[in-house]
């Protein structure tokens, strides 16, 4: 096989033309310290290192959503401490208008504290976070979650009951906010007291429901205990009825003494004085009633501004609406502790996944650097070892070139 002088040349041309290609990629990668400048450089590389990108993006976008729901379930959590701070208060207050030595003007002066204490709540519940949205109002944040009912007793809720949540990983969303009805409107199933009430014209009164048997299955009926007394003898006595049945009460009338407890399935309830006839007493599971808060504040303070003087029937009212009011509040503020729980939990969470995302951000980072970057001593060992191959490849062609038949010949 014979190799012409013009196919030599051009064989070496173009040999020496993709080393300089190659050392001008070469030193553009050292310049830069990136491995791909193009997809070309390594269409499998680049394709790695553009899911790597995108991967980072939305890393960062989680990184992002975990700031933004920590700080709005830490504005919920100082405020849910701020409203049990209030109702501590206001337990302090409830406690004391019960002094039987207080009077009417004594108790006007706690039903203004109490009224005072009332409209911070509902400054609490309709609070707005730094965007001026409503914290407790759903996904209706930009209306206020409460108003005062035209009435002057308890609130309307004006928010809806959607719960706003937010992505912090791929496969993980958390709730970000409480709506105002699940907060101030509502009651824990598990931490909320059976709630006494009594007829207004009751002469008897009745104290907080105490819990026995919390597996007693007849906790979730309604009691009532009516009292009678004989025409012919004084004697008192009274019949207790559940909605629904309760086979363990009695089904005759009970001789009434006073102080004894009263056993409504697994639990029992203590009536004190002297119950006139027709007294009523109910004890009902929380859930059952009005948890409207501000409303049992409002019931309260009109309560607690009724003039009592020196009347036994107006004190024991008064007795029986403090008793009721208690237990709501005392439920109230449980429900609220509950939900600060929740939110503590929610907020740990976030942080839980901020340090797993920190990891994988991490990762990301290296596996992206490793793919784009070049290691600088190697790049720039095989730089002056690509650039010395093709000087020495120039110098032997250029000396080749000067070559020929003529030139042997003549000497």
């Amino acid at each position: 096989m014979r190799i012409s002088s013009s196919q030599y040349f051009n064989l070496n041309v173009s040999s020496m033309s993709d080393q300089q290609s190659m050392l001008s990629t070469m030193y553009q990668q050292i310049s830069s310290g990136n491995r791909l400048s193009t997809a070309s450089d390594d269409p499998l590389g680049a394709a790695q290192a553009v899911q790597l990108t995108m991967q980072s993006t939305t890393l960062t976008q989680y990184g992002t959503n975990q700031t933004t729901a920590l700080s709005s379930l830490q504005q919920e959590d100082s405020t849910l401490s701020n409203v049990s701070d209030v109702l501590t208060s206001i337990k302090t207050q409830v406690v004391h208008a019960g002094d039987a030595s207080l009077t009417d003007a004594d108790r006007q002066s706690i039903a203004t504290v109490i009224q005072d204490y009332r409209d911070q709540l509902l400054g609490m519940a309709n609070t707005t976070d730094s965007n001026g949205n409503y914290i407790f109002s759903g996904l209706k944040d930009g209306t206020a979650p409460f108003s005062n009912n035209s009435s002057g007793v308890g609130v309307s809720y004006n928010g809806d009951l959607g719960s706003r949540t937010m992505q912090i990983s791929s496969n993980r969303s958390v709730a970000v906010g409480d709506t105002g009805a699940s907060i101030f409107m509502s009651v824990s199933p598990s931490e909320s007291g059976a709630v006494p009430s009594a007829s207004s014209s009751n002469t008897g009164t009745g104290s907080a429901v105490s819990m026995n048997d919390t597996s007693n299955p007849n906790n979730g009926s309604t009691y009532t205990i009516d009292f009678a007394v004989s025409p012919t003898d004084g004697s008192t006595t009274y019949t207790v009825t559940a909605n629904p049945t309760d086979s363990s009460l009695p089904t005759t009338p009970q001789p009434y003494t006073a102080d004894s407890k009263i056993t409504l399935g697994g639990q029992s309830v203590q009536i004190s004085g002297a119950p006139g006839n027709g007294d009523k007493f109910t004890v009902a599971p929380a859930s059952s009633g009005n948890n409207d808060i501000f409303a049992t504040l409002d019931n309260l303070v009109a309560a607690l501004k009724q003039p009592i003087g020196t009347s036994s029937s107006a004190q024991a009212t008064l007795t029986n609406v403090l008793s009721t009011v208690s237990t709501k509040i005392g439920n109230s503020y449980n429900n609220v502790l509950a939900a600060q729980t929740t939110v503590g939990g929610r907020s740990q969470e976030i942080q839980s996944q901020h340090s797993i995302l920190s990891t994988s951000k991490t990762q990301n980072a290296s596996d992206l650097a490793n793919l784009m970057s070049i290691d600088l001593v190697s790049s720039i060992s095989s730089y002056e070892l690509t650039q010395n191959s093709l000087q020495a490849a120039q110098m032997a062609f250029s000396q080749i070139q000067k070559m020929s038949l003529f030139s042997y010949l003549g000497s």
